[in-house]
């Protein structure tokens, strides 16, 4: 994958039938200073009360958009690499949500939650399991958090931020009247208007940065 620098790793959007995943059957082996890194961040959770349940999720091992779609080559990973200094292209799924209105779909995540706890947060999102398409994650998670199927739901593109993890980004868009019902990892929830520039102050810019990237 060559140097290993932030930025948009393939754009598109995608239907899911257009985005053929395989899986390498070897973990992904990282050097003890990644290790230590992880071990230190379990103890970390373990001390403020939060879920430690470290085993395994996905890393992104390559990626290739072309005219017919996405390729994306995935493998096994320690969940807790994606907290230490480096993720180390640990990969999770971002169901960003917008309603019939257009409006965007932000939750605040419980304080006792392993990642971004306290932080607002676009849709829903999380780590994607061993031997699961993403794009069934995207689903996936939007159905556990937020209790909703959507009416529309496409691949939007594969993203890495400066952390170190990546971001697998899908779009699903709510039918008329559907309604969300938030789980235990959030504590608050509101509908943000359609245009980002009449956000409320809570919506830091990384989440500006999304939402203009998704803007058609």
């Amino acid at each position: 994958m060559g140097v290993r620098q932030p930025g948009v790793l393939a754009r598109g959007p995608w239907a899911a039938d257009a985005i053929s995943c395989r899986w390498l059957e070897e973990p992904y082996e990282p050097d003890a200073d990644a290790t230590n890194q992880a071990d230190a961040a379990i103890a970390a959770l373990q001390e403020r009360g939060s879920p430690t349940h470290d085993g395994l999720a996905a890393r992104l091992a390559s990626v290739n958009a072309g005219d017919s779609g996405l390729d994306l080559e995935l493998q096994p990973a320690r969940w807790s690499l994606r907290l230490g200094g480096d993720a180390l292209d640990s990969i999770s799924a971002l169901c960003v949500v917008r309603d019939a209105e257009g409006r965007w779909l932000a939750g605040r995540r419980a304080a006792w939650v392993a990642t971004w706890a306290e932080r607002w947060a676009l849709g829903a999102g999380g780590s994607v399991e061993v031997g699961e398409h993403p794009a069934t994650t995207l689903s996936r998670e939007l159905e556990e958090e937020w209790s909703v199927a959507p009416e529309r739901l496409t691949a939007e593109g594969v993203l890495r931020i400066p952390s170190g993890l990546v971001l697998f980004v899908g779009m699903a868009t709510l039918a008329p009247g559907a309604q969300v019902e938030m789980d235990s990892e959030h504590d608050d929830y509101s509908w943000w208007p359609p245009d980002p520039a009449e956000w409320p102050e809570e919506a830091d810019a990384p989440l500006r940065a999304m939402a203009a990237w998704l803007a058609p």
